[in-house]
């Protein structure tokens, strides 16, 4: 059976990526013969966000809106984005195209060779973020690997690639930017097979990014915690 693939994206105030964003999808999965739908999660944007979105959901009924009623950030938008998932795969990437999507039919095609039921990948170079970014990502892999025991390289990349039926057997709760690890941690515990590919990394070139505040990194140190305290 032909697999098929939501592709999950959360949006907030990402109104330069949402054509450009649905065009590398819709082009690669086009091009791949994969059938698929677009989850685009609009976080309560203040910009053109919302109305561009669904300006496309209009014109292409593979693609879906969530308008969140207000910032959930990034944990409650892809927790929102998954339980709206119909197809038997789900992809996780963020708006800013920070991989080549041409790289997603590998991915599902080593998924189903392998047989598993997660794919993490991992970026080849991420010194082009800058020394400073570069290096709080480094440190916070390192951290979970060793709470954690998880032979991830690369934890909080926004490619993810995982089975729906996953979320049967595990509960995610996370709010804010931990949900990548946490992802990849009750997934590991629940006994779930895990492969990485890695790719090559395209920083973000417009907008802001939402990742190095210090209310993200707080979120994420408390919810941290609470992951550590409960496994």
């Amino acid at each position: 059976m032909p697999a098929s693939v939501s592709v999950v994206i959360p949006m907030h105030n990402e109104e330069e990526y949402v054509e450009r964003t649905l065009a590398a999808v819709r082009g690669a999965l086009d091009r791949a013969g994969i059938e698929h739908e677009v989850v685009l999660v609009d976080d309560a944007s203040t910009d053109g966000t919302a109305a561009l979105a669904d300006a496309a959901a209009a014109a292409d009924a593979r693609v879906r809106v969530l308008h969140n009623p207000r910032n959930l950030t990034l944990g409650g938008s892809l927790r929102a984005g998954f339980a709206s998932a119909t197809r038997d795969l789900i992809l996780y990437t963020d708006a800013d195209l920070p991989f080549d999507l041409e790289e997603v039919p590998r991915a599902v095609r080593l998924l189903e060779v392998q047989q598993a039921d997660l794919l993490s990948a991992y970026r080849f170079d991420r010194t082009t973020e800058g020394p400073r970014r570069a290096l709080y990502t480094w440190g916070y892999s390192v951290l979970i690997r060793t709470l954690f025991g998880l032979r991830i390289r690369d934890v909080n990349f926004a490619f993810k690639l995982f089975r729906r039926s996953l979320l049967d057997r595990i509960a995610l709760k996370s709010e804010g930017s931990l949900i990548d690890a946490e992802l990849v941690v009750r997934a590991t515990r629940a006994g779930a097979s895990v492969i990485q590919i890695g790719v090559d990394y395209f920083p973000r070139t417009r907008g802001v990014s939402k990742l190095a505040s210090g209310r993200v990194i707080g979120l994420i140190l408390r919810e941290l915690w609470a992951l550590w305290r409960e496994l």
